[in-house]
């Protein structure tokens, strides 16, 4: 029997955990210091809700399907938004949640995608522009905290059907997934998708300078986005080719790029559920991981038992007290060093028959090799 993960799926120990562990932090802290709060969903909801409404949406196409025992539909999570529709049920508005958790989506496995993935979402039920530079400064927030250069990019749908109209183009939803392919695909490709809906014309559309816009109604809402990201020192830049490809957007959209990698660190939008305007914005923590340039983990210390158990625990859950991330080693120091080094342990305590008459531990530390004392 292969004990290997499945193709698309990863484990996470040491280090690499660690480091996760610590982005979560500054995540779910920024997410509450702005006022949202906590939900938990389930991974597995029926298939017709996990489809809802656009059921052509690529991601959607990419679900998890399967079946229970009493043979029902159901389906893995590709994402929290959807399930808010349920969430914001009987909530006093403005509703704003936030949501760490894994979701899952069967698509070829390529560069940094995967099939599970961690999400990291925040959404305002009943929301306004307002409430969307909000959005893009808790994301300026946790990206200036994790160390990551990044540029906001925004568009807005509204204005993305202006053009389309104006060009007489009719598969509009087909047409906006294919122009969401503009920083994916060489242009000569994306032209040649949309000579089969008649809408190659708006790629030069796309190449004038932003005052070019000020002409289209929707553009107003650009500005106004503009207006209040500033109110929160968060820069944004006007992208008019920016789509995002689910088709439930309907208002201003988000994406953030960094020169480091191709793909996009972060993206959401505006959208409508049940009559109610929202707004949100996911991270992927697997990207996050990979940019995030954090502060050297808190140190840990390694106390070694020679011979002294419970005094070795006593002094551990001591420091333990104090906030000192603690591991005990009950064997021989020379095991016990190769085991801190191993571990990239800092500093290591010894416990034998000689430090607890004298009352004094010797400390050494594995970076320098420097020995100090530590009393009782």
């Amino acid at each position: 029997m292969s004990s290997e993960t499945v193709k698309g799926f990863k484990d996470f120990i040491g280090e690499s955990a660690e480091k996760r562990t610590e982005i979560k932090k500054i995540l779910t802290e920024t997410f509450e210091e702005y006022g949202f709060e906590p939900a938990e969903t389930p991974v597995i909801e029926y298939e017709e809700f996990v489809k809802g409404e656009q059921p052509e949406d690529e991601a959607i196409s990419d679900i998890y399907k399967l079946k229970d025992k009493g043979e029902r539909n159901l389906a893995l999570r590709y994402e929290f938004t959807f399930q808010l529709k349920r969430l914001m049920k009987n909530q006093k508005l403005p509703f704003k949640r936030y949501q760490i958790g894994e979701v899952f989506r069967d698509e070829p496995v390529q560069g940094n995608r995967f099939r599970q993935f961690v999400q990291c979402d925040v959404d305002i039920v009943g929301s306004t522009i307002k409430e969307e530079a909000e959005i893009l400064a808790v994301t300026k927030n946790v990206l200036d905290k994790l160390g990551i250069k990044f540029v906001i990019y925004v568009n807005n749908r509204k204005l993305l059907n202006e053009i389309l109209e104006q060009y007489d183009i009719k598969e509009k939803e087909r047409a906006i997934r294919i122009i969401d392919k503009i920083d994916k695909l060489p242009e000569k490709e994306v032209r040649e998708e949309l000579k089969k809906y008649k809408a190659e014309g708006i790629l030069n559309v796309f190449k004038n300078p932003e005052s070019f816009f000020k002409a289209y109604d929707a553009y107003k809402e650009i500005e106004e986005l503009k207006k209040y990201c500033k109110y929160y020192n968060t820069d944004i830049k006007f992208q008019p080719s920016l789509a995002r490809g689910l088709s439930y957007y309907n208002g201003n959209v988000f994406e953030v790029k960094t020169k480091e990698i191709k793909e996009t660190i972060t993206a959401g939008g505006s959208y409508a559920f049940e009559g109610v305007q929202c707004t949100g914005i996911s991270f992927g923590l697997d990207r996050l991981a990979m940019l995030a340039k954090l502060k050297e983990a808190k140190e840990k210390t390694l106390v070694i038992s020679t011979g002294k158990d419970k005094e070795a625990i006593d002094l551990a859950e001591k420091l333990r007290k104090k906030g000192e991330r603690t591991i005990i080693y009950y064997g021989k120091p020379s095991k016990a060093l190769n085991y801190a080094n191993s571990k990239r342990i800092s500093k290591v305590i010894f416990v034998g028959e000689r430090e607890i008459k004298a009352k004094k531990f010797k400390v050494k530390d594995m970076k320098t090799g420097r020995e100090s004392t530590l009393k009782i």
